[in-house]
């Protein structure tokens, strides 16, 4: 999240080249991690350790720093690929690895529905079916894998491959124009946002209704990533690092704090007057409200501030476990949802309670660290760490549903 408003490039008269460093930016490994844990931790239904996730202290939550991310990265490495291979190999790049995020998000999808079917089917409790949104597939498994391999159909919590798959589709023309004329491509963005909340523009899902994120709103964020790694940052870095903005940042996170806890405790809905009420609700998460927007920029500007690419705590033996699981997100990100699904079961066949809860949620993130650490290790033996050569950064899965 920090790294991408920080002076990233450097520009030249036809197009801004990103400046592509040896050493990784460990601070997008790090959130893009704790991301991944708090993604994992939201996604089992009545645990406890949810409320320690930032979805419940404010607008926003994961997904805005996962899609940030993934819109910084995707710049970051095909930007200068574009620049100095121009554009049909960087398209191509792209293509391919949208279609790596496609083969994993129907890998995914399939052993997903198999977990769900084979539990619903062993303990005879087809609300598991009907809570995970695979019915559909049970009465009509023909024509729902159809609509999976277009996309269409979704199960809970396999949101986020698909808007990734589709932002990739379509980012070769807007890099394009991001290193040709940068703002008029966050302008086209941005109008883009506007007009899909004017005409409610969004795709189409199965067996009805839409798409949960919204690629036509969700762009928004994404496109300002690759905005601020392609020297976006440094237009705004003054700005950034201004005592105003800093306290407007921090301004508005206490509003969002103190609207989000009317909520949870009833009695402070009174002070927050009507007008307010009926202009700000509901908060929109599938087209990206601008309210959470805002609450993405104002953390983005308090991490950029005290957070810096230098920062010696990137170096804590503590942190480095978040870090490694942020280097491999796209791993990680998929074997969360089996190990959620896994802890939603167990809570709900045996009534666990605070306790079990906290053992579930601490398993599943020590699984997950692990995990990440045995990719590290075979990358390590067939000489591909990060180490082990200067090598371009991974443009990884960079999204989540919170």
């Amino acid at each position: 999240m920090a790294a991408g408003l920080e002076i990233l490039g450097s520009e030249t008269p036809a197009v801004a080249r990103p400046a592509i460093t040896a050493e990784r930016d460990l601070r997008l490994d790090l959130f893009r991690g704790i991301a991944l844990w708090l993604i994992f931790l939201d996604h089992i239904p009545e645990n406890i350790l949810n409320w320690f996730t930032i979805r419940n202290y404010g607008f926003s939550d994961a997904t805005e720093i996962f899609i940030f991310i993934s819109g910084y990265t995707a710049a970051f490495v095909y930007g200068r690929a574009m620049s100095e291979r121009g554009f049909l190999v960087a398209s191509a790049r792209i293509l391919r690895r949208a279609w790596q995020i496609y083969v994993a998000h129907i890998f995914l999808f399939t052993i997903f529905l198999a977990e769900i079917a084979y539990v619903a089917g062993t303990f005879d409790n087809p609300l598991y079916a009907e809570e995970m949104r695979i019915l559909d597939f049970l009465k009509q498994p023909d024509v729902t894998i159809f609509e999976a391999l277009i996309l269409k159909f979704k199960p809970v919590n396999m949101d986020v491959l698909p808007l990734y798959i589709v932002l990739l589709l379509l980012f070769p023309p807007i890099l394009f124009v991001l290193l040709w004329q940068p703002a008029l491509a966050l302008a086209g963005s941005a109008l883009v946002y506007v007009l899909t909340w004017s005409f409610d523009f969004n795709l189409p899902a199965y067996p009805n209704g839409v798409w949960f994120f919204n690629p036509f709103a969700w762009q928004l964020l994404f496109v300002f990533g690759a905005w601020c790694a392609l020297g976006g940052a440094q237009r705004l870095s003054t700005v950034l690092q201004s005592r105003t903005a800093l306290a407007v940042a921090i301004g508005y996170l206490v509003f969002s704090f103190a609207i989000v806890m009317t909520w949870y405790v009833e009695p402070l809905g009174r002070f927050v007057p009507s007008w307010l009420s009926d202009w700000m609700y509901p908060i929109d998460k599938t087209n990206l409200d601008v309210l959470r927007f805002a609450h993405f920029l104002a953390l983005a500007t308090v991490t950029v501030r005290f957070v810096p690419r230098d920062w010696p705590g990137l170096k804590w033996p503590i942190l480095q476990p978040a870090i490694i699981c942020g280097q491999h997100s796209l791993e990680i990100f998929c074997l969360g949802v089996f190990l959620a699904f896994a802890g939603q079961f167990i809570i709900s066949e045996y009534s666990g309670g605070p306790l079990i809860q906290v053992a579930i949620s601490l398993a599943g993130i020590l699984i997950m660290i692990g995990t990440a650490k045995l990719i590290s290790w075979y990358k390590v033996i067939e000489g591909r760490s990060p180490s082990s050569r200067v090598r371009q950064p991974d443009a990884d899965l960079a999204g989540g549903e919170a």
